[in-house]
């Protein structure tokens, strides 16, 4: 599977061939502004999981297939069987509290892997002149 072939056939318009989700930021001390929105960084792999025609495929920010994740895209593909989407999230493994553990998810031990929606890219149409609250309200429904 094509990550930008794949993609092409949402995004039918001229777009950067390089297409990846938008890199997380780290900053060194906490600050607080209105015009910023805050979630907590989840320690997983970041992926985007394309949903067509009843699958799901999750791929990494490079664009290499997540294969090895295969159980999680047919988890997502049941959640979401009728739907064109491209959703950005991050695939975790979380322990008995809750806590995302990246050791866990890089050698496949403890709960299963689970997806992180973060970001709607497209639902049926591409989402991504749509403000970033709006779409984050879409991908709640």
């Amino acid at each position: 599977m094509n990550l930008r072939a794949l993609l092409f056939s949402f995004f039918p318009h001229p777009m950067h061939p390089n297409f990846q989700p938008m890199p997380l930021l780290k900053r060194a001390a906490p600050f607080d502004d209105p015009d910023w929105i805050y979630e907590l960084k989840m320690d997983g792999f970041r992926a985007l999981a394309i949903v067509e025609h009843g699958r799901a495929h999750l791929f990494s920010r490079n664009g290499h297939p997540f294969a090895s994740f295969s159980a999680l895209a047919e988890s997502i593909s049941d959640s979401l069987s009728n739907v064109r989407a491209v959703i950005d999230g991050e695939i975790c493994s979380l322990d008995r509290r809750g806590r995302p553990q990246f050791k866990n998810l890089l050698f496949r031990r403890g709960n299963p892997p689970c997806f992180f929606a973060f970001d709607l890219l497209t639902y049926g149409k591409d989402l991504r002149t749509e403000r970033l609250l709006d779409r984050k309200q879409e991908l709640r429904r």
